[in-house]
C-alpha cells in the first residue's frame, strides 16, 4: 500500500511525543530535543513505557485470536518491532491494519509499517486525532466499516487537553464503528505515582508538549456505553487474557478493551 501524507517536514527544534516515547522504548529515531525531555523524566517513565507496549501486544494478540481482522491504529508512533500488524497477522494472516500518526518522522518509517503478510494489507496516513473525520474518511477507503474493526489508541489521549474535547474526539471515532468492533485504549496516569506528578508535568511543560494525565474516573468516560472486556479498566500489568499473567507492578497507564454493541 501507499503511505498518504500532506507535505510536511520534521521539526527538530521542538520535541515530539512520538519521539520521546521512542527514546523511552530504547529506540534511536529521536533528536536531542526529544532526548532532553525523556532524560529528565523519572526513571519509572521508561519502565512504564515498556509495560504499556507489552499491554498492546497482549491485547492485539487476544483480539486477533477472537477473529478480528481489521485494525485502525491512531497514534502509531515510530515503528518498534513487533508492530501491531506483525502481531495480528501472525494470528490472522489476512488482517488489514491502517496506521495513523501526525509526526512526519513516522511517515519516513512507513515502509516498515507497510511490510504486510502476503494475505493481508497495511496502510499509513499522516493525520491528527484532533481531526477524526479526516481519519475516518481515509480509513473507509481501506477498511470495511460493515464488519468489526479494532480501534487502537495507545498512549495517545493524555496528549489531548480538556479544551480539545478528548471524549468527544474518541466518541466520534467509536460511533463510526460497526457492532462487534472494539476500542483498545491506554492512558497515562499518576494515580500510582502521586509523588511524580509535579516532575512529569513540569518536564513536558518545559518541552512545550501538552500533557493531561487523568485519574481512573477520568479515563472511564472513554469507554462509556461500551461493553468492557474482563478484567475491565486496570493498570497495564493487570490486563491479560490468554497469556501468562505478568508480574503485578506499579504502572503509569490505565488500560482497557471494550466491545461496541
Amino acid at each position: 500500500m501507499t503511505a498518504h501524507s500532506s507535505p510536511s517536514r520534521i521539526d527538530t527544534s521542538r520535541p515530539h511525543p512520538a519521539r520521546v516515547y521512542d527514546w523511552l522504548l530504547g529506540g534511536k529515531d529521536n533528536y536531542p530535543v526529544d532526548q532532553e525531555v525523556a532524560q529528565k523524566l523519572p526513571p519509572q517513565a521508561r519502565e512504564n513505557a515498556m509495560r504499556n507496549r507489552a499491554f498492546m501486544h497482549r491485547a492485539a494478540a487476544w483480539l486477533a485470536g477472537t477473529g478480528v481482522d481489521q485494525y485502525l491504529d491512531i497514534g502509531t508512533g515510530i515503528p518498534t518491532k513487533p508492530n501491531l500488524h506483525q502481531i495480528v497477522q501472525g494470528v490472522v494472516p489476512s488482517a488489514r491494519v491502517a496506521y495513523v500518526d501526525n509526526d512526519p518522522i513516522v511517515l519516513r518509517h512507513a515502509e516498515a509499517l507497510l511490510v504486510s503478510s502476503p494475505e493481508g494489507a497495511t496502510d499509513y496516513i499522516e493525520a491528527d486525532v484532533r481531526r477524526p473525520e479526516a481519519i475516518l474518511d481515509h480509513a473507509r477507503t481501506f477498511l470495511d466499516f460493515s464488519r468489526p474493526i479494532a480501534l487502537s489508541m495507545i498512549a495517545l489521549m493524555h496528549f489531548i487537553t480538556d479544551e480539545e474535547d478528548p471524549y468527544g474526539l474518541a466518541r466520534t471515532l467509536v460511533d463510526a464503528l460497526p457492532s462487534g468492533s472494539y476500542l483498545v485504549l491506554s492512558h497515562g496516569t499518576t494515580d500510582e505515582h502521586p509523588h511524580l506528578v509535579k516532575s512529569v508535568q513540569s518536564t513536558y511543560k518545559k518541552g512545550e508538549i501538552p500533557l493531561r494525565m487523568r485519574t481512573k474516573s477520568e479515563v472511564e468516560p472513554f469507554f462509556e456505553g461500551l461493553e468492557m472486556v474482563d478484567p475491565g479498566l486496570v493498570t497495564a500489568t493487570y490486563w491479560y487474557k490468554d497469556t501468562p499473567a505478568p508480574t503485578p507492578e506499579l504502572s503509569g497507564f490505565y488500560v482497557g478493551v471494550a466491545r461496541v454493541s
